[in-house]
């Protein structure tokens, strides 16, 4: 599967970082125990760390001064001590097995001294960026207190790059050196086929809740999909839209679901592309045995999937059947699997075949708006064209040799 990311966008790879101070916005977003009985938290889920590990251990190889800058939680531009990057700090330094220097701040001028002081290969991580009332709102002179520190910017947070935000958006637009890291290359790589040119056929399997949260997305896979296959609670709203009985219990869709389920319908039929909606159910929190044949006997003939939301209430082990089982039927095709939202991605893990996926992507909200085909704002901010590109990479060449 090759990328389009030569033409469009710089990597780390491509970029001479030696000596230089990098400011790389990662996603560190998560979840963290209660406090111990001396008041420490500590992470209780380190995916998100772990996918950011080999841009880092890029750059430390490649000998920068490397500034890791994080959101954790929703503090509201308040320093909170919950949501402190401590503990984070503390769990990257054991991943890495060096020392990891915790800031008490994202900005200031304490902040740029200790920029300053950094030697080649070392890390320093900044406090919450959302301490600060600034990040969320792109306020510009917080974006200029950041980009101070750096001389070239990386972001490698994909699962935030749908927000227009000071760390995301504003810093990229001030640094002129700029690039991706790893993880999103990755990311782009499985996600730019999709709306390009994806092995065919292609099916799109989406679950979840709410039909208007995922509109956009299903009317763009609309045009590039040869089917379309519901589950979750959002096949809820589309037995309304056909007139059939929700079971008693279950979640009743909103009429706004109900409407835009209707319009789907009528999309793909004019489109004529197969829509299967679950014929039968687990009490209205799951997919029944015959919509589990159905679902695995047309994504059999699948040269690509995209698979975003859950089949039922998968935390509950008597509603996870119908998820598993089709996970296991897609795992043991040969089509290129790629796996969106987070709550998908702990399916699939929790199904015990996630190594049979090509892909399971960091982002939930970020995927989708992406599958829009509009881009996303931290996407899009780092691209450059493909004259400029050529012209930086020659520039290159000779310290690559």
């Amino acid at each position: 599967m090759s990328s389009t990311r030569p033409s469009l966008i710089r990597s780390i790879r491509d970029i001479n970082i030696l000596g230089k101070t990098v400011f790389m916005r990662v996603d560190f977003n998560v979840p963290l125990t209660e406090p111990d009985s001396e008041g420490h938290r500590k992470v209780a889920d380190d995916n998100r760390i772990r996918e950011a590990l080999p841009t880092i251990q890029l750059a430390i190889e490649k000998g920068a001064k490397i500034i890791l800058a994080s959101h954790l939680g929703r503090p509201d531009g308040q320093r909170k001590p919950e949501y402190s990057m401590e503990p984070v700090a503390l769990h990257l330094a054991e991943l890495l097995g060096k020392e990891v220097t915790l800031a008490d701040d994202c900005i200031g001028e304490g902040i740029e001294l200790m920029a300053q002081s950094l030697k080649n290969g070392q890390v320093m991580l900044l406090e919450n960026l959302r301490f600060q009332a600034g990040e969320e709102t792109n306020d510009l002179d917080f974006s200029r207190s950041l980009s101070r520190i750096a001389q070239v910017y990386i972001n490698d947070a994909f699962g935030t790059a749908h927000r227009k935000h000071a760390s995301t958006y504003g810093v990229a637009a001030l640094v002129q050196e700029k690039g991706m890291g790893l993880l999103i290359e990755k990311e782009l790589k499985f996600l730019d086929p999709l709306l390009a040119n994806p092995a065919r056929p292609f099916y799109a399997v989406l679950g979840g809740s709410k039909v208007t949260d995922k509109i956009k997305t299903v009317d763009s896979l609309l045009q590039r999909v040869d089917g379309l296959l519901i589950g979750g609670a959002m096949a809820h709203a589309f037995w309304a839209a056909q007139g059939d009985t929700i079971p008693e219990g279950a979640k009743l869709p909103k009429q706004a679901d109900i409407d835009a389920a209707r319009g789907i319908m009528r999309d793909a039929k004019k489109r004529e592309i197969p829509l299967l909606v679950p014929a039968d159910t687990n009490k209205g929190f799951d997919i029944g045995p015959k919509t589990v044949q159905k679902f695995s006997e047309m994504l059999a003939a699948a040269k690509t999937i995209f698979w975003n939301g859950p089949l039922g209430w998968f935390e509950k082990p008597e509603y996870a059947v119908g998820t598993f089982e089709v996970a296991q039927a897609v795992a043991s095709g040969t089509a290129i699997k790629v796996i969106g939202g987070g709550d998908t991605v702990s399916a699939i893990k929790q199904s015990g075949y996630a190594e049979k996926f090509d892909h399971l992507s960091t982002g939930g909200g970020a995927v989708l708006e992406y599958l829009e085909g509009n881009g996303l704002p931290g996407i899009e901010i780092l691209k450059i064209s493909a004259r400029q590109y050529k012209i930086l990479t020659q520039a290159l060449e000779p310290q690559d040799t």
